[in-house]
């Protein structure tokens, strides 16, 4: 594997933990958070399978735009589409006053976050931690 994509997936993993480690806290979680670090994480995931590959695309947090630029290599991904389409808006939904998550929320959040972790671990042929 390239070192800049595992440099990726190092990544994508701390933003997994800090999503996970906010959903858990007992005291104040932060339920923003932990949606935001679960965007953060499918797309880290998603520019390791492109890196890998040796895809270059402009700087974007836009889940959709990635998933397009993977579908020549992982076409069977499109499944992931409407998924992905939830998680893009936590890039920044709750990062401003007017909207805040819930419990629920980031919930459903982690969860999207990691199957898109397992699908890309398993195209890079990482056995999961």
């Amino acid at each position: 594997m390239k070192p800049l994509t595992e440099e990726w997936v190092s990544k994508a993993e701390g933003d997994f933990a800090s999503a996970n480690r906010e959903l858990r806290a007992r005291k104040a979680p932060n339920y923003d958070s932990a949606c935001f670090h679960a965007q953060q994480c499918a797309e880290k995931y998603l520019k390791a399978r492109l890196c890998e590959a040796g895809i270059v695309t402009e700087k974007t947090h836009n889940l959709l735009h990635l998933l397009d630029c993977c579908m020549p290599i992982e076409p069977l991904w499109e499944g992931l589409r409407t998924p992905l389409n939830v998680l893009n808006a936590y890039a920044v939904a709750f990062r401003y006053p007017g909207e805040s998550a819930d419990r629920t929320t980031a919930r459903d959040a982690i969860q999207i976050c990691k199957t898109v972790r397992e699908t890309v671990r398993q195209s890079l042929e990482l056995e999961m931690p």
